[in-house]
Order: C-alpha cells, then structure tokens, then sequence
C-alpha cells in the first residue's frame, strides 16, 4: 500500500493540547501545519503555508481541518497548483468568517470560496456551534461538493466539546484513506 501523509489545519488561535486535532497529531504522528501567527490569521499567509508544506511532499496528502482551516482548504483549492496531490479532505466544524460578529477578525478571509473542491471531502457540522449555523454549514457542503454529517449538538466540535480523542472522526477519516480514488 501506498504512504500516504495526514496534515492536521487547526482553525484561529490553533488547537489547544485537548482539542482532538491536537491529539491526533500525538497519537498518529500527523504532522500539524504551522502558522506563523495563530491569532491574526492572514489568508494569503495560512495559504502560503499551506501550499509550502504541500509542495514539500511526494505521497498522497490527506487534509484535516476544523473552523478557520476549513475556510482555508477551500480558498487553498482555488489558486494551488498542488490540489492534485491531495486524494481528501475531512472538513470539521467550519468557521463562518463572513457572520457579522467575527467580520473584524477575519476580514481577509471575506469571502469565502464557494467552488465545488478537486477532491473529495466530507463535511461535519453541529447544530448549536456558536461560529456557525447547521444550515451554514451545510451550504459550505453543497458548494464543495462534500458529504455532509450533522453531529447534532456538539457545540464547535473542538476541546470544549468533550469529545477526547473524537474515534468517530478519526473512523470517517479512515473511511475516507481506504476508498479508491475516483473523480468528482
């Protein structure tokens, strides 16, 4: 079987050490994406970063991302010549950067990529995260073109959340490692 390489894309202000982002990075040695300043999140910089660390690699990638990362795999997706490269994405409690009360924050991130992604993905949403809407978050699904999982109410799906080391994530993103590769 092919290697292949799990890049973990942690949202505004990073994955703090009981977030399930974090865990993962312990227990499977993904390798996280740094950033060069998790606090004031520039969408050309995370961007940037994110195309680096793709270029760098020679097997297949698979991305992990939750919030602010989700925005970001999909403005990445837009402009990268390295798409190809990545067989999935498992896209997890994305942030809506264009809702008023987070406007100043992420006003380079405005607005958000709406274009069907290259390759396939599946989205997870929670009907009560404070950063976006179950209807929200399934319209992000629909314009990605991934499949989208309501996880009820599981709040922003990150440390706060209670989830641990989130297994049923982790079976979804297994899930999305042993299908074949096949066109949108």
């Amino acid at each position: 079987m092919e290697s292949s390489k799990v890049l973990i894309l942690p949202g505004w202000q990073g994955s703090g050490p009981l977030h399930w982002q974090s865990l993962w990075v312990r227990q499977y040695a993904y390798q996280l994406v740094e950033q060069h300043d998790w606090m004031r999140p520039l969408r050309g910089d995370w961007l940037a970063r994110l195309d680096d660390v793709v270029s760098d690699l020679t097997e297949p990638v698979y991305l992990v991302a939750h919030s602010l990362g989700c925005i970001q795999v999909a403005a990445w997706a837009q402009i990268s010549a390295q798409c190809h490269k990545v067989k999935a994405a498992l896209l997890v409690a994305p942030g809506d950067v264009e809702a008023s009360h987070l406007h100043d924050v992420f006003s380079s991130w405005r607005p958000i990529a709406l274009r069907a992604l290259p390759f396939k993905s599946i989205l997870i949403g929670s009907q009560n995260d404070p950063y976006c809407t179950a209807a929200r978050a399934e319209q992000f699904a629909k314009a990605w073109g991934s499949h989208y999982l309501n996880l009820g109410e599981c709040g922003h799906v990150n440390a706060e959340s209670n989830l641990g080391d989130w297994p049923q994530g982790h079976a979804l993103l297994n899930e999305l490692m042993k299908e074949k590769e096949h066109g949108h």
